[in-house]
């Protein structure tokens, strides 16, 4: 079992009882500056630093206590923000027509980053359209996906 699913099946559960939505997870491992950030949402209103204090204290205890990561890390709770990570295929489904920038692990017909109207979402992958031009882009490349935030 992947890290990310092993933290959603243990986090998801209390996150969501505390009125939030569970988004996602960004491990980043530098030895003793490694990271984990957990990302929350709620709907209607947002998501506030008390908020993401309070959310800290109730995870933090349970990963003292089931240790998923056996290695020194520092835990940040926060918000997707405005230029929200996609993590998962009803995120992008989410966001359908929106602007997105992706960067893939593997080139796609010669690109690998893409920014654009996201014009397609699919079961294994999106279709960006980038200088009038459709990609088709798997879900399994994609190394990172962010909303664009519009003003």
């Amino acid at each position: 079992m992947r890290l990310e699913e092993k933290l959603e099946k243990l986090l998801k559960p209390t996150i969501e009882s505390m009125g939030f939505e569970l988004w996602g997870f960004e491990y980043l491992p530098a030895g003793r500056h490694t990271v984990l950030r957990v990302f929350v949402d709620k709907e209607e209103t947002g998501v506030t630093v008390d908020d993401c204090a309070t959310i800290s204290r109730q995870i933090s205890a349970i990963m003292d206590v089931e240790d998923p990561i056996s290695s020194a890390y520092m835990l940040e709770i926060s918000s997707p923000g405005m230029d929200r990570l996609l993590l998962k295929p009803s995120q992008f489904e989410r966001y359908k027509g929106k602007t997105v920038q992706v960067r893939t692990a593997v080139g796609v017909l010669g690109r690998r980053k893409f920014k654009g109207p996201m014009r397609q979402v699919g079961d294994t992958m999106i279709v960006i359209e980038v200088d009038g031009e459709l990609y088709e882009v798997a879900y399994d490349i994609i190394e990172k996906a962010n909303l664009v935030a519009e003003f």
